[in-house]
């Protein structure tokens, strides 16, 4: 069972040679995940490589440290189906059991949206309609029964999920034109330095798609620095088509990001990531942050040497994808 309580917040970070009981509960958890080292509460070389190995399966930045980004993926990854009742609340439910109900229920024709491992709206809706077509009591609630339930009327795993096939579709009969539709552009703001140039690259961006007759919007004003997951709303509440994200890189990783979990991925945000990639110089690659996870249209990040010239090239590359260039 998952440690009930987290004893990690965003406040510090962890890492190499650091001792106590936060590094032991950072252990236990790998173990947990069939990482092979010793739980010790010191932070040694196994445990670091241990940490990069996790990092790189979970899409998030490999460093070797534990932040909160890696917190946060260490205590999804450490939820189970079945370790506790999943239902829809404020704030959103998360953890791999929550990916694990969305498989269940897409597969079984129950659209739950993308297979994110957050309890939202969509994943309510569609269990919900699964507990109507079963005649159980629809409150909406992922309880044993319904678990039971979805166990013995599930079909062949490996099937792909509702999701998927409708980003499959997608690509097969994509609009040939950016013309008319909404492009969210999305500057990072985790500093000063950040946030004023990952703004230029956004009005770049913005200057582009206008002239190629699309409709962009910024999810966050130049002088409001919000966080990705208000910003993601801003992109869904607004109808965004598509959502292009700015930000300054981490050491030695340029590249463009698609949504990408060990669970789930975006085959939308994949093309999209490798025809931006190909057209920028710069690889493409899986990553969970929030930007690219929370919001319903595909979506990418594109992390390098911002500049109004790097968000102009990114409108041009997209403008090309769609007209299939």
């Amino acid at each position: 069972m998952p440690a009930a309580t987290p004893t990690i917040t965003g406040m510090r970070l962890y890492r190499r040679k650091d001792t106590g009981e936060a590094v032991r509960d950072i252990q236990q958890r790998l173990v947990r995940l069939a990482y092979d080292l010793e739980v010790t509460g010191v932070f040694d070389d196994a445990t670091t490589e241990a940490v990069r190995a996790f990092q790189e399966r979970r899409g998030v930045p490999v460093d070797g440290i534990v932040g909160a980004d890696t917190w946060r993926e260490l205590v999804e990854a450490d939820r189970k189906i079945g370790d506790r009742v999943l239902y829809y609340r404020r704030p959103l439910m998360r953890g791999d059991d929550v990916a694990h109900l969305q498989r269940k229920l897409n597969l079984l024709g129950f659209d739950s949206g993308k297979e994110d491992g957050m309890f939202g709206p969509d994943t309510q809706r569609g269990l919900i309609e699964f507990q109507e077509s079963r005649r159980l009591a629809e409150d909406g609630i992922a309880g044993p029964v319904v678990l039971l339930e979805l166990d013995r009327v599930g079909r062949a795993i490996g099937e792909a999920g509702r999701h998927a096939v409708a980003e499959r579709q997608w690509l097969r009969d994509r609009p040939r034109s950016i013309a008319g539709l909404r492009v969210a552009i999305d500057p990072a703001c985790r500093g000063k330095q950040e946030a004023g140039d990952s703004w230029q690259a956004a009005i770049g961006a913005v200057t582009t798609l206008t002239d190629f007759a699309a409709v962009p919007f910024i999810t966050r004003s130049e002088d409001v620095w919000a966080d990705e997951s208000l910003r993601a709303r801003h992109a869904n509440d607004n109808g965004a088509d598509f959502v292009i994200g700015f930000t300054s890189p981490d050491p030695g990783e340029p590249g463009v990001f698609h949504f990408a979990t060990a669970t789930s991925h975006s085959e939308v945000g994949v093309r999209l990531g490798q025809h931006l990639g190909r057209a920028l110089g710069l690889p493409s690659h899986g990553r969970s942050a929030d930007i690219l996870r929370e919001t319903r249209s595909p979506a990418v990040v594109v992390a390098a040497g911002l500049s109004e010239a790097l968000g102009k090239a990114v409108a041009t590359a997209l403008e090309s994808f769609l007209a299939g260039e």
